[in-house]
């Protein structure tokens, strides 16, 4: 089998012209697609950093050093739960916020751009196989564990 004819080359190969075109913008302001992902990823009055990561699909490991790299450039802060201080909330700063609504609108764009050209059709169609790629890799169906 050719690698164009597997299901990943695709996913693969669309997800790195995307990160590399969202990257690119991102570095305008100084930041990278990941940063601006956790900050679309962040409730208005915090996000606990447990669910972060899952919300994500990051490990603890990567999201770790992304969140020191984002609080030292002052895009969020971390704040300990008053009733448990083993709970540490990521709240966004308004350098932050800032970035955020980039970001955000950055998104829309494509977006709206991809359903201009891509039929609604096969949008649906595209949605639909993606929950399915999703579903199978969430039981662990792929290799019969």
């Amino acid at each position: 089998m050719k690698p164009e004819e597997t299901i990943d080359f695709h996913i693969r190969w669309a997800w790195a012209k995307m990160s590399k075109t969202y990257n690119a913008q991102a570095a305008q302001v100084n930041a990278t697609m990941p940063m601006a992902y956790a900050l679309l990823s962040i409730d208005k009055d915090g996000t606990p950093a447990t669910k972060l990561g899952p919300k994500m699909g990051m490990e603890p490991t990567g999201l770790s050093r992304l969140l020191k790299t984002m609080e030292e450039q002052g895009y969020i802060t971390r704040k300990r739960d008053v009733g448990d201080a083993r709970k540490v909330f990521i709240h966004i700063t308004p350098k932050g916020q800032e970035y955020r609504e980039v970001a955000k609108q950055h998104v829309i764009a494509f977006n709206r751009h991809m359903q201009n050209v891509i039929p609604a059709d096969q949008l649906a169609t595209f949605f639909a196989v993606m929950q399915i790629i999703n579903t199978e890799l969430d039981n662990n169906r792929i290799f019969g564990q």
